[in-house]
């Protein structure tokens, strides 16, 4: 005769293997997290997009401190822009991310002067911009991203195309 705690037996190891499976798998999520880093083909309106692999939260790190890293993160990457053999429009040469600030809803990306340098007009500094907001703003939290030049707010870049006095959104494209 078969013993009743048999089924209860096989019941429990499939629980605790299914647990076993759920834990496994949502930490290996974790670790392969990405950012979408857009960059703007050269017609200058579409985006193409590159996913980069991004570090998951580090033990003692808050969210705002993630938030703030993640978001710096993302700024470089969409200023290096996409690898060099994808048609792309670019920010200048020697365009740098100085640092980044998170306040609320809104990074402040602080760009280095390299970027006044611009030569493709309203186009190119739409497409750059274009980029670097797509892929700031695809950051959970983040809805807005305020540009500075080596630590000061502009009206415009020097080639009047592009205001930069208030914060940009994805909307603004």
């Amino acid at each position: 005769m078969r013993s009743p705690r048999l089924p209860i037996l096989i019941v429990l190891l499939a629980i605790v293997a299914a647990g076993t499976w759920y834990s496994l798998s949502r930490r290996a999520a974790r670790n392969g997290e990405t950012v979408a880093v857009y960059y703007t083909k050269v017609n200058g309106t579409t985006l193409g997009e590159v996913r980069v692999s991004m570090r998951p939260r580090q033990p003692g790190e808050s969210a705002a401190e993630h938030l703030h890293n993640t978001a710096l993160y993302a700024a470089v990457e969409a200023v290096a822009g996409p690898p060099n053999d994808v048609q792309a429009i670019r920010f200048p040469p020697g365009t740098r991310v100085l640092g980044v600030t998170v306040d609320g809803s809104t990074a402040t990306v602080d760009l280095s002067k390299d970027v006044e340098r611009q030569a493709g007009g309203t186009f190119g500094e739409n497409g750059e911009f274009k980029a670097l907001v797509y892929t700031v703003t695809g950051i959970p939290g983040i809805d807005a991203v305020a540009v500075t030049v080596d630590g000061a707010r502009l009206e415009i870049l020097p080639g009047g195309h592009l205001e930069l006095d208030q914060p940009l959104h994805r909307s603004d494209w």
